[in-house]
């Protein structure tokens, strides 16, 4: 489904990563895979990135680094002359912003910086080399309700979807989708440094009229290598509910 594909593929650092099956499905489908890191997690997706079906390399990025950002597409370049397709899986917000009423500015502009205006960051980044008809894909949790324990990081969600629409927007004319995930509670690292977040693992299986394993990330990979490849053509600014139907249901 991939073949001859190169996709830029963030967010691994462990095997548990959506982001880490996402790059192992799309191998699998045929595709050449770059993934990026930074700092001290540059060892540890080095190390991940030999237990993929192939070695993938992995390319230096921190979102919030303007340097990094401008070095984008010459680092890719170093690998393949062009993208297919960028999965943004990235996320981050002090503990500080787990608190809505207390929390301080400068832990929310942190968690919105990385969280949401990150997308815009790193789809013009990667820009100089997309080709026509390729994908961003996004990965998020619905930001439609005031969840329990989320506090501004689901704020930072909010914006990250309202992003998605306007990155829809305005690359679309330059031939570009850019789509977002919204996936059930995933047992990833990311998910383990939220405060309370077993709230959502213990309920969500029971809400869940087809039923939800918090253990298991392939449903939403797929969903999201779908939509990198090339079988959802006039699709963009679409936000795709993985989440075992938890989304339709009531109380």
């Amino acid at each position: 489904m991939l073949t001859g594909k190169t996709f830029l593929i963030t967010g691994v650092l462990m095997e548990s990563s959506i982001a880490f099956h996402v790059a192992k499905l799309a191998q699998e489908q045929g595709a050449k895979v770059i993934l990026t890191s930074f700092g001290r997690t540059m060892k540890i997706t080095r190390t991940i990135a030999k237990r993929l079906p192939q070695e993938a390399p992995v390319i230096e990025l921190d979102v919030t680094s303007e340097e990094d950002l401008a070095a984008l597409s010459d680092r890719i370049g170093e690998h393949a002359e062009r993208l297919d397709g960028v999965l943004h899986s990235i996320g981050f917000a002090p503990e500080g912003a787990f608190n809505f009423l207390e929390a301080k500015w400068e832990d929310v502009a942190t968690a919105v910086h990385v969280s949401a205006y990150s997308l815009k960051a790193l789809g013009v980044a990667a820009l100089p080399r997309m080709s026509e008809g390729g994908s961003i894909v996004g990965l998020t949790f619905d930001a439609s309700y005031a969840w329990p324990v989320y506090d501004w990081m689901g704020v930072a969600k909010a914006a990250f979807e309202s992003t998605n629409r306007y990155l829809a927007r305005d690359l679309g004319p330059k031939g570009v989708r850019c789509n977002l995930v919204a996936a059930g509670p995933i047992r990833t690292t990311a998910a383990k440094s939220i405060p309370g977040f077993e709230q959502f693992e213990e309920s969500w299986d029971t809400r869940s009229p087809i039923g939800w394993d918090v253990n298991d990330p392939v449903p939403t990979a797929k969903a999201c290598t779908m939509l990198l490849s090339d079988w959802f053509p006039a699709t963009t600014g679409e936000i795709l509910h993985v989440d075992g139907g938890v989304h339709a249901m009531g109380i």
